[in-house]
């Protein structure tokens, strides 16, 4: 039986921010004269660390964004005007592009579905609304004081759908965050692996699959 589907939004429904953050870096970069990889592997080092905060400690996706690109731009000696970046990746972040078979998938869902995102609640809901997308409700890390994988953010959804977490699946493209973190909490995940890139070791999704066309054909 299937009563609700959880849904990750970016890199999942929309496209994630990969191309405006790449920009950013390549920015850095030109100023501190060192490779544009070395700026993203240093970020994304610093960002995810400071994502493990929950509870009492969080941080909204968008102050972690603002926080962790200065501290960065302070290690490689460079200035940057961290708010004017901040601006460019909510404007992506607000207006992402829709995959494309992200509208079919949701048109062919008979039961509640609740995006959970890591975004920020506003962030998440204009991303949304800018595509009409027929989602029940939207939980996010911003709502509950805590990132996938930490159960919150599950747990929540589940809440607000009141269904038990044996009759839901959830669909993402992250091992890390959705898979690990759905199935701590009993809910079968589906892995969406655009790119091919399989799963981290020791991680086991109920179902992997290639695109969303592809969902509805594991259950």
């Amino acid at each position: 039986m299937l009563s609700a589907v959880l849904v990750d939004l970016y890199g999942t429904l929309v496209a994630d921010d990969d191309a405006p953050v790449a920009d950013v870096c390549a920015r850095l970069a030109a100023r501190g004269r060192v490779p544009a990889a070395t700026v993203a592997q240093a970020w994304d080092a610093h960002l995810w660390a400071a994502a493990d905060s929950h509870g009492d400690d969080f941080r909204g996706l968008a102050d972690l964004t603002h926080a962790t690109l200065r501290h960065v731009a302070g290690l490689l000696g460079v200035p940057v005007d961290a708010d004017a970046e901040l601006a460019v990746l909510r404007a992506a972040w607000r207006r992402p592009r829709l995959l494309p078979d992200a509208r079919e998938f949701l048109a062919g869902i008979d039961v509640p579905v609740c995006v959970v995102s890591d975004a920020d609640r506003a962030d998440a809901c204009a991303a949304v609304a800018h595509h009409g997308l027929p989602v029940t409700t939207v939980v996010t890390s911003e709502d509950v004081r805590a990132y996938k994988p930490r159960p919150e953010p599950f747990r929540r959804a589940l809440e607000l759908l009141g269904v038990d977490a044996a009759d839901v699946v959830h669909v993402g493209d992250s091992g890390a965050a959705d898979v690990v973190g759905a199935a701590a909490v009993g809910i079968r995940t589906v892995h969406v692996d655009r790119a091919g890139r399989g799963l981290p070791p020791g991680v086991t999704a109920t179902h992997g699959v290639r695109t969303l066309a592809d969902v509805r054909r594991a259950f």
